[in-house]
């Protein structure tokens, strides 16, 4: 087996709004039936163990982009949202941050025993990621999150963060199971972080089998040949979005599309004629995630244009925006199960509409003028932040000493 990744992000505190976390739960619910219909249960664990996908789905939810808490976010909404659904969907989320990490090995168990699986082997899978990513990984991130998403037939993705206190920065790991052929020669499928200085022993890492013999014995799984690179992805230091995060010309695309007349020029999107540029540019971007290839994820920055984020980077939500959003993808899921597909094929056809337009006039999107324009939006119809509905010139001055208070940096001199 391999590992998938790893993601580096600054460590970021605090609680989330009931209103927020409720619609996270029901966006993220409804793109993760739209991948199982679309594609296949398999298929959603591999776009979940890819780090980047997964940042982007947190992004599209309204979490900043950037965040160590996408992690506990993401999967604590999902949990509560898919597990009762278990049955139709046939995954399970198992698992947790603190405590509720423990219980993996034991909710595995259950589950396989539910479904007819091999529990045994399951559960030494989800123990010895534990031991490869806190003892063979030996970056000085300790362990305080592990989940597992299993299916009914037996592969998983396993995810799993570490935090540093001395560095404020968070490591998140993912996993796998067709990609893992050893659980100690370069095991991950990728490993997002350039904040880790230069004291890490890797004993997953291909080079290290000398030093890594001595500890065979406690993975019992034998290194076995040399594995493509692991993925590795970081994010910065700060709290805004910046050029340098968002492929401008794919952004571009989205708002040419969302805010011209672009999708007068494909029939097969006359369903969603009438909607608002914002929801339209939501839907593009959620559309994206569901149906695009894996290329397409490598700045999930620019996800974070979808609604928003509850942080107010690059903009505060627009709650109008999220739930049309929610409530067109659940529409096109429960349509779907009905056998009447005409909404979820245009949702399909919006990607390619996007793809089209990016390929033919390559525009390029003005982050900064982009942000102004969202923001002026927000204070005039209400946006909303962690904070609570925007107070115009209030908000945007408390958003703008982020950096200052987390990273000691102000956003002028930040870096």
């Amino acid at each position: 087996m391999i590992g998938s990744g790893t993601m580096g992000m600054p460590l970021h505190f605090g609680r989330m709004p009931r209103w927020f976390t409720e619609n996270m739960g029901e966006l993220t619910k409804a793109v993760i039936e739209s991948v199982v219909q679309n594609y296949g249960k398999s298929e959603l664990l591999t776009r979940m163990s890819d780090p980047s996908w997964f940042q982007a789905l947190g992004s599209v939810a309204g979490m900043q982009y950037n965040s160590s808490g996408v992690t506990a976010a993401v999967l604590g909404s999902v949990r509560r949202k898919i597990n009762p659904m278990a049955n139709e969907l046939g995954l399970y989320i198992l698992g947790g941050k603190g405590k509720a990490a423990w219980r993996a090995p034991r909710q595995i168990e259950q589950v396989a025993d539910k479904v007819g699986l091999d529990g045994d082997e399951l559960v030494r899978a989800c123990q010895l990621t534990r031991r490869v990513d806190q003892n063979l990984v030996q970056d000085g991130y300790n362990l305080y999150q592990s989940h597992v998403i299993l299916s009914d037939e037996g592969e998983w993705t396993h995810i799993q963060q570490g935090l540093r206190t001395d560095t404020r920065r968070a490591r998140r790991y993912h996993w796998h199971s067709p990609s893992v052929r050893s659980f100690v020669s370069d095991p991950h499928t990728g490993i997002v972080d350039d904040f880790c200085g230069d004291s890490i022993l890797n004993l997953a890492d291909a080079r290290a089998d000398s030093a890594r013999n001595h500890i065979v014995e406690m993975t019992q799984d034998d290194p076995k040949a040399v594995i493509d690179a692991a993925r590795e992805v970081t994010m910065g230091n700060y709290h805004e979005v910046r050029e340098g995060d968002v492929d401008l010309r794919r952004l571009g695309a989205v708002l040419a599309l969302s805010h011209g007349r672009e999708i007068d020029n494909f029939e097969d999107l006359v369903m969603l004629k009438g909607v608002g540029p914002r929801t339209l540019k939501a839907l593009a971007l959620t559309s994206e995630l569901i149906h695009g290839d894996a290329s397409r994820f490598e700045d999930p920055a620019r996800f974070s244009f979808a609604v928003g984020g509850k942080d107010g980077r690059p903009h505060p939500i627009d709650n109008k925006a999220l739930k049309e959003t929610i409530n067109h993808l659940q529409e096109s899921v429960e349509q779907s199960k009905l056998g009447y597909d005409d909404k979820s094929k245009a949702l399909k056809r919006l990607h390619r509409a996007t793809r089209h337009i990016e390929d033919t006039k390559a525009p390029e999107a003005d982050l900064e003028a982009l942000a102004k324009s969202e923001w002026e939006h927000a204070e005039k119809s209400g946006g909303m932040t962690f904070m609570g509905k925007v107070i115009p010139g209030v908000t945007k001055a408390i958003v703008n000493t982020q950096n200052a208070l987390l990273y000691g940096k102000r956003d002028d001199d930040a870096s």
